[in-house]
């Protein structure tokens, strides 16, 4: 996926004086490798190339107002100093040539002034370029920041799963958007959340941020995922907006063999047997999106999956699904899942990548997360189920909640 971030367990290596002379030399490379770059080659080119047609075919006037062209396309790549230096150059070889051909004094003073005026507009437009370089750097780190403390990075396993998790935003720059995702092992087993915010933006950010704070809170101090469910949408009910809502797929593992799944209106998850074969999770009983129960009086039910050894589940979001080619066809996620599982999540995950950027022609246009789950063979039991929170019927109802104090109307998808 485009700007995609792929989380796994993370190992700081030791620092020894051996890896700090390293570290000398790593960095010096980089500085010649910055020197390099910020070079204006291709503008010093182009002034050389105009000399070298104005040597071989002695036009004057001709030839030497397009020297006006490297200072200008230095303001592109290089800093201001680059830009003068090549502005500089470029004066000098046309009062050169200037003379060398003959050109009247005041023609050539003409050119010289133009040459004067490109190069002190080339040498301001690449401070403001490089200005604005320095803060889209420093947000963009701030974004990274953000995004690491909003979706944190899940190690490589959890509890008896094997995890994997791949997450793009639609705006590349901010590096975070209204998908969220969490799996925390909790007294009650491991739970999880993907969810899928309506709308962009920093609106949507912090709707996020709200859903992830209020799970990862619930998840620790409920036995029963629905009573996590249901702090959910009382803490949205109080704080969206009335056509906010964010569609979700709460699940939880509270014991060996038994996957608990709540479905808010979210993308069905994909269940992948040992065998190979691959179905949807499609809810018994369908609830509305996470911040309109109010609307509708319906309470979201309980789903129990069995989940065996070697089993895997997939959750993602309407990113992935809803990515469409150059002939608008939607991208098979379950053709593609069946055509890719393996026994290491990390790999499916990267060939579902590259096949899904493959479908899209290289750039997504809307944030996509997907989180997939792998139950070992050899996996260990999961932590004792609460008291409570023991095996039940298949569909589970909810308990009646009260009515929210106001009444929502309107919304929609993104």
């Amino acid at each position: 996926m485009t700007h995609a971030r792929e989380h796994g367990s993370e190992r700081r290596p030791k620092r020894t004086f051996r890896n700090r002379g390293a570290g000398s030399g790593a960095a010096a490379r980089k500085r010649a490798a910055h020197l390099a770059f910020g070079t204006p080659v291709l503008p010093l080119l182009v002034v050389g190339s105009i000399v070298l047609v104005d040597l071989a075919g002695g036009a004057g006037m001709i030839w030497l107002p397009l020297l006006a062209a490297g200072p200008a396309l230095a303001a592109t790549t290089s800093r201001p100093f680059g830009v003068l230096c090549v502005g500089l150059l470029a004066a000098a070889l046309s009062a050169a040539l200037g003379t060398r051909d003959g050109v009247p004094g005041a023609e050539l003073m003409a050119v010289l002034s133009a040459l004067a005026a490109v190069t002190l507009a080339s040498a301001l437009a690449s401070a403001l370029r490089w200005r604005r370089e320095r803060v889209l750097a420093a947000v963009r780190s701030v974004a990274e920041a953000a995004q690491h403390a909003l979706l944190a990075p899940i190690p490589s396993s959890v509890g008896p799963f094997q995890v994997a998790v791949r997450y793009s935003a639609a705006a590349a720059e901010a590096r975070i958007g209204g998908d969220l995702y969490a799996l925390v092992p909790t007294p009650y087993g491991v739970r999880m959340i993907i969810g899928d915010v309506r709308g962009k933006g920093l609106p949507a950010v912090g709707t996020a941020a709200l859903v992830l704070g209020v799970f990862r809170e619930a998840a620790y101090d409920e036995p029963d995922l629905l009573t996590v469910v249901a702090r959910i949408e009382r803490s949205l009910a109080r704080n969206l907006g009335y056509d906010d809502f964010v569609t979700a797929v709460v699940a939880g593992y509270p014991e060996p063999g038994r996957l608990e799944v709540v479905n808010c209106g979210h993308a069905p998850p994909l269940h992948v047997r040992a065998s190979g074969s691959v179905a949807s999770v499609d809810p018994v009983n369908p609830a509305p999106p996470l911040g309109l129960r109010a609307l509708t009086g319906e309470t979201p039910s309980l789903q129990v999956l069995p989940l065996a050894d070697g089993d895997q589940l997939l959750l993602y979001t309407d990113g992935v699904t809803e990515a469409r080619d150059h002939g608008r066809e939607f991208y098979a996620l379950a053709e593609g899942l069946a055509r890719h599982v393996s026994d290491e999540p990390a790999s499916t995950l990267a060939a579902l990548d590259a096949e899904l950027q493959a479908h899209v022609g290289g750039r997504l246009h809307d944030d996509a997360a997907l989180l997939l789950l792998r139950m070992p063979a050899s996996a260990e039991p999961a932590p004792a189920v609460a008291a409570g929170a023991g095996a039940g019927s298949v569909t589970v109802p909810s308990p009646p909640r009260p009515p929210a104090a106001g009444v929502r109307c309107g919304g929609g998808a993104k």
